[in-house]
């Protein structure tokens, strides 16, 4: 998936995206500064904005403004969604209100590579799920992780959207548009989507292709994560935190539902103040912490416990919760993590209340292996967290679709 063959536009008032997307000669001369141990502010000869504006140069001693990205009005006007991929998104997003609502009893099952670093092989993998998802729909709301961003604790690779190249050259401008081709390419093959939402800004680039999203353990305290939350026209799963507070989540839970004006950007690009009307159907995700797990009975009741004292009895939030089978809930061991999801479905089976739907990392290819170029590695195996192999994702699928079934002939 390269730019090669991508249209150009015939107004060269306005260059197509596509043709914006390599870095100009400046941000290649900053970054030559910087790989050689200079100082760019010192040896750019004064070209700098605010020596050409008359400011005095007391800001930016630690930021190089390298390249303008391309407006969200740009990429999604170049790369839109089809009808198509619309329908896909509007039903999905109607099918998983009513999942963590009750109204439908199907499980919610969110399943895909740690994070996608092979638009390739993400699609090879979607190709899969998509006959999975299509065999199980009476049983399983299926929606695929389609993760572009990683949060780090200290330092490491970010995601597709800012090294899509794997090589810290950092090209976000081509990661933004790898990453919305990547999404147009998921929709293509019938499977709904599901992601992380980390750079506030990001959202505006790919979010009309997203079912499903994710306020991750680092930033579910985070006031400008809430806030986006509150915005967003899809449901969002809080993280319970890394030291394992789950109301830290519930709190971004009541924290998205309210109404909030903050600062943003619009789709031409340009700083706003954005308003929100509240999303009321944010809910809790139980990951697992640096003390251990938290996805037994014992914790999935004592989370709700608190949830339901504070919200609404009717809300997404009090009706039930996601259990992530991977990070602290297995350790990172994808061994382990088909196990946790194993335990679950037989306790779903048998009836366990609470349980809206669960989460797995899951690639082609079974465990990790360190970033590196994309010619150098394993195809179809992560670069972040180990994920379980396709065939025993295959198996734990269908083994999750069976306890829907004995779930319901319990009932009956």
């Amino acid at each position: 998936m390269t730019n090669d063959t991508a249209p150009h536009s015939p107004d060269d008032k306005n260059p197509s995206v596509f043709e914006a997307s390599a870095y100009t000669h400046e941000a290649k001369r900053v970054r030559r500064i910087i790989a050689a141990g200079g100082n760019p502010g010192v040896l750019l000869d004064g070209n700098n904005w605010e020596n050409q504006v008359g400011i005095d140069p007391i800001i930016n001693r630690r930021v190089f403004e390298l390249d303008p990205l391309p407006t969200p009005a740009q990429v999604l006007g170049e790369l839109p969604l089809t009808r198509a991929d619309r329908q896909l998104v509007i039903e999905s997003r109607d099918e998983l209100r009513d999942v963590l609502h009750g109204r439908d009893d199907r499980l919610l099952v969110i399943v895909g590579p740690c994070s996608v670093h092979d638009p390739v092989a993400a699609l090879d993998y979607a190709r899969r799920l998509a006959k999975v998802r299509e065999e199980l729909e009476d049983d399983l709301l299926i929606i695929m992780r389609v993760y572009f961003e990683k949060p780090r604790t200290t330092i490491g690779w970010k995601g597709l959207i800012n090294d899509p190249d794997l090589d810290g050259t950092n090209n976000v401008k081509k990661g933004l548009l790898i990453a919305r081709k990547t999404l147009l390419g998921v929709l293509g093959e019938g499977v709904a989507a599901a992601t992380e939402f980390l750079e506030p800004t990001s959202p505006q680039y790919i979010s009309d292709a997203i079912t499903w999203g994710a306020i991750g353990a680092r930033n579910t305290e985070s006031q400008v994560h809430r806030q986006l939350a509150s915005g967003m026209s899809m449901p969002i799963g809080f993280k319970n935190a890394t030291d394992g507070s789950v109301k830290a989540a519930i709190d971004g839970c009541i924290a998205a539902a309210q109404r909030h004006t903050f600062f943003g950007i619009n789709h031409e690009g340009r700083a706003a103040a954005v308003e929100t009307l509240g999303n009321e159907n944010c809910h809790v995700v139980l990951r697992g912490s640096s003390h251990g797990p938290n996805y037994s009975a014992e914790d999935i009741a004592a989370a709700m416990t608190q949830i339901r004292s504070v919200m609404p009895p009717d809300s997404a939030c009090a009706h039930g919760l996601i259990v992530d089978c991977s990070h602290g809930n297995s350790g990172k061991d994808e061994v382990r993590q088909a196990q946790v999801v194993r335990e679950i479905a037989a306790r779903y089976a048998a009836g366990e209340q609470s349980i809206t739907g669960v989460m797995m990392e899951s690639f082609i290819e079974g465990g990790n292996q360190k970033p590196g170029p994309l010619n150098q590695l394993v195809y179809g195996q992560s670069i972040t967290d180990r994920c379980i192999a396709w065939p025993e994702t295959d198996a734990l699928l269908h083994e999750l679709a069976r306890a829907v079934h004995d779930r319901r002939a319990a009932r009956a």
